[in-house]
């Protein structure tokens, strides 16, 4: 049975370093059951903060590095170097600085890597290595997948009303005409997504609170797509209070 619950912090710094120590605790819980962990990671200011707070944290060798596969929900399909791809961003804040095993790091390819400038190519190959990876042949099931939320609801780069939101047969696509920029990204699918045991949805910011809310109350996917994005034993929305300003004071 999965469930659902939201944990709302005084501002963004505390949102953050909470989260991280959450996210090592949880880490290396799963390690100490089962030897291994995987983590889908997020992009934007408040993911990359969180994996910043990871860095400096004293507990941050609780977790075994060689032990941890990392993923990512989306990336922008951009060239390697370039400073907007999240790869690059959790590679400078947390990833260059711990002691992974480089073949469990699984980033989504560049536009100059080799796939060269073909999105949908981009999206296949990290379809096949998800399926190389899964037990079932299709998704592997992740430990935590991190997600932010724009304030139109979109998540991942899965936006309202977009193929991406009403896809159900393929784990990644190729996102072109973002409303976002930049306009063009591979994103894994809400079915994807929802593979996942536990998808915390950290974000911050008034701007988000009308999403959250929505979204909390069971918007329509098709409408918002971050009310798609669900564990499956646990969906946990890690908000600053701002962000959780529009939810009912009874919250779940």
């Amino acid at each position: 049975m999965s469930t659902s619950g939201v944990v709302v912090h005084r501002d963004p710094e505390l949102l953050a370093a909470a989260t991280a120590a959450r996210l090592i605790t949880r880490i290396a819980d799963v390690q100490a059951e089962r030897g291994s962990a995987s983590v889908v990671l997020t992009g934007g200011g408040t993911g990359i903060a969180v994996l910043e707070h990871v860095r400096h944290s004293p507990a941050r060798d609780a977790i075994d590095w060689a032990k941890l596969d990392l993923y990512w929900g989306d990336e922008r399909f951009v060239p390697v170097d370039d400073d907007e791809r999240n790869e690059k961003q959790a590679r400078q804040a947390l990833l260059d600085h711990v002691p992974l095993d480089p073949s469990r790091v699984h980033p989504m390819a560049a536009s100059d890597g080799e796939f060269g400038s073909d999105p949908d190519a981009a999206a296949d190959g990290y379809a096949r290595l998800l399926a190389g990876a899964a037990a079932d042949g299709w998704v592997p099931a992740f430990d935590i997948t991190l997600l932010g939320l724009g304030g139109e609801g979109h998540t991942a780069s899965i936006f309202p009303d977009s193929p991406a939101v009403h896809e159900r047969e393929r784990s990644v696509i190729s996102v072109r005409e973002s409303p976002k920029p930049p306009p063009t990204r591979v994103s894994l699918t809400l079915p994807a997504i929802r593979r996942s045991a536990e998808v915390w949805l950290v974000t911050t910011g008034s701007a988000k609170s009308d999403a959250v809310a929505l979204a909390v109350a069971g918007a329509p996917e098709a409408q918002l797509p971050v009310a798609g994005a669900r564990g499956s034993r646990r969906t946990l929305w890690l908000l600053d209070e701002a962000a959780a300003d529009a939810l009912p004071r009874t919250r779940p």
